[in-house]
């Protein structure tokens, strides 16, 4: 697998490399110091992965990002030291298709490296999306047992230019919206904290991060804060669990939309933009099961494969641009 980076700063540069250089099938494409030197970089030779970091002189990595992804749709993982003060571009750039985001690996005064794990980790993973693993993944779970929810509720599986999408849905929600609304986006659980906060600014409904145990009531957003899977209980409680360990995709939306299939009041579940397949088979179930599903088209996804893969199995009873899938969803309910 060949790997470029990019970012302006010599100790990142050196803890990247490093990290990367202990993987004997990982191989440095080049280098870049700015977002314009990658885009010239990409003219002559586009690698299988960019490592990106956001700020940076010239062209930053938002930018940089939404460009190399227009042009050339090579996958991204951003790179960032610092979560809080960056929160805001790292949602920009997976908006415009950035895969995931890590910290940088810290490379210490005595030459110590921290953080390579998690780095190699997320290459990993990239690297089963990018291949399309076609492994059938066994998803056990248990289902719902009662039967006594007073209220019809939305549901929303998320990944690749996710935030945007999501961000363009929740924007134009009333106040009281008489419902739930439960996201299941694929982030780094580390970054779930920020992606609350960023979503909470674009709605004046309340975003909640789940919690072990949680109760969902109406008028309320909550969204999957665990590399765990969420499920919905038997006690109708929010809970999270570890199987199907090898699962790529964390959290599933697949476990989650299965783990509704004895809800009682029938609501809305959707799929958005993502790489991968994850969500078509469990929207399939909610659709079979009677609720009224939503892929988004083509057109506004930033990342066609997971809309296309439910919409390929006749999961979807609608197909819908984002910019009408949040008033569909509410007159759906």
């Amino acid at each position: 697998m060949r790997i470029a980076i990019v970012d302006d700063q010599i100790l990142a540069l050196e803890a990247l490399r490093r990290v990367l250089t202990t993987v004997e099938e990982y191989k440095i494409a080049w280098i870049a110091k700015n977002g314009k030197e990658a885009l010239e970089n990409c003219i002559k030779d586009i690698p299988d992965l960019i490592l990106m970091d956001l700020v940076m002189p010239v062209m930053d990595g938002v930018e940089a990002t939404k460009l190399i992804i227009e042009k050339y749709n090579c996958p991204i993982l951003i790179v960032t030291s610092t979560i809080k003060d960056t929160s805001s571009r790292v949602f920009d750039a997976m908006g415009y298709g950035a895969l995931d985001v890590v910290c940088t690996p810290n490379l210490g005064s005595m030459g110590k490296l921290s953080g390579g794990r998690e780095l190699l980790d997320k290459v990993e993973k990239i690297r089963k999306l990018i291949q399309k693993d076609k492994t059938d993944y066994s998803i056990r779970i248990t289902e719902l047992k009662k039967e006594n929810v007073s209220f019809p509720i939305i549901v929303i599986g998320s990944s690749t230019g996710g935030p945007k999408a999501l961000a363009a849905i929740l924007s134009k929600l009333p106040f009281s919206i008489n419902t739930a609304i439960i996201i299941v986006q694929h982030v780094d659980s580390k970054f779930a904290i920020e992606l609350s906060s960023w979503l909470s600014r674009q709605t004046s409904v309340p975003v909640n991060l789940i919690k072990e145990d949680m109760e969902i009531k109406k008028n309320n957003i909550y969204l999957a804060a665990s590399e765990n899977h969420l499920i919905m209980g038997a006690d109708l409680h929010f809970h999270y669990i570890e199987e199907p360990k090898d699962y790529p995709y964390r959290p599933s939306i697949d476990v989650f939309f299965r783990s509704l299939k004895k809800w009682k009041r029938k609501g809305v579940a959707m799929i958005l933009t993502g790489m991968g397949r994850d969500g078509a088979y469990g929207l399939l179930l909610l659709k079979n099961e009677g609720w009224f599903t939503i892929a988004q088209d083509e057109a506004s996804s930033v990342i066609f494969g997971m809309p296309k893969a439910a919409i390929k199995i006749g999961a979807a009873k609608e197909i819908l641009p984002i910019d009408l899938i949040g008033e569909v969803m509410l007159k759906k309910i």
